[in-house]
């Protein structure tokens, strides 16, 4: 049994604290808040080594989109069917994966915490990971973007996490530009503009290669249920580069 089923069994505990601990309490019951550490010495609750990780980021993703979808002031039926489908088109979470989902969702959209205070706490926990931050703006713009169009106060919230987890305007235009076409697009994903040489290109490109292989993205925490993700974006990478190349050459 998973991580997701041993919580929905409630046979699994983290002490993860913080706004998220909030959540995880509230949407399961269970102890994950370390202001309650009585409960959490029992040995049948403790994670694996990684779990703990990966639930955090699975919290905070749903806690996140949330919020998110509440930047206009209400919340539409278009919004949550978007999510319904983000679970289980682009996750491809089983039913018990999207009840996890569901709750955590709702518990969000119900907490006085604000969108910012989950990306602060998400920040603590991979800052030394840039690129499961990437991936966690990636999934928000995905979603904002998913009815054809990103409104102003959602490109704010998304601009207020790029910020916290310490990337430029340039990352976020390039995460941006994955799913809204420019004359740059391409580029945009290297992380480049259209005036870089051939070698910066090149070397761009080795460099995201070796930071972005879906292996290692797994292997430093990411949830099994968003390795797709991981693999469409090296896909993006590689294609942007075979492009530019292609350009180039003509």
């Amino acid at each position: 049994m998973g991580w997701l089923g041993k919580i929905v069994g409630g046979t699994l505990g983290f002490a993860i604290g913080g706004p998220l601990g909030a959540i995880a309490g509230a949407a399961f019951g269970h102890v994950f808040d370390r202001s309650n550490e009585t409960y959490y010495d029992q040995d049948a609750m403790r994670p694996l080594p990684g779990e703990e990780a990966q639930f955090t980021f699975f919290v905070a993703a749903f806690s996140m989109l949330a919020k998110l979808v509440q930047a206009d002031g209400r919340v539409s039926s278009q919004e949550v069917d978007t999510i319904n489908r983000y679970m289980m088109e682009d996750l491809h979470l089983d039913p018990e994966g999207r009840m996890v989902a569901t709750n955590i969702f709702n518990a969000a959209m119900n907490s006085p915490n604000s969108f910012e205070d989950f990306a602060r706490q998400l920040y603590g926990q991979f800052y030394n990971q840039p690129q499961i931050l990437e991936m966690m703006l990636d999934i928000l713009v995905r979603v904002s973007l998913s009815d054809g169009s990103m409104t102003a106060n959602e490109e704010q919230l998304i601009q207020n996490a790029a910020r916290i987890f310490n990337f430029s305007d340039r990352m976020f235009t390039a995460v941006k530009s994955r799913y809204v076409q420019t004359s740059d697009k391409y580029f945009a994903v290297l992380g480049l503009d259209h005036t870089a040489s051939d070698d910066q290109v090149k070397k761009q490109y080795r460099k995201l290669v070796m930071e972005y292989h879906p292996d290692r993205i797994i292997s430093k925490g990411l949830p099994e249920e968003f390795t797709q993700l991981a693999n469409e974006e090296f896909r993006e990478i590689q294609e942007a580069y075979e492009v530019i190349k292609k350009e180039r050459r003509q």
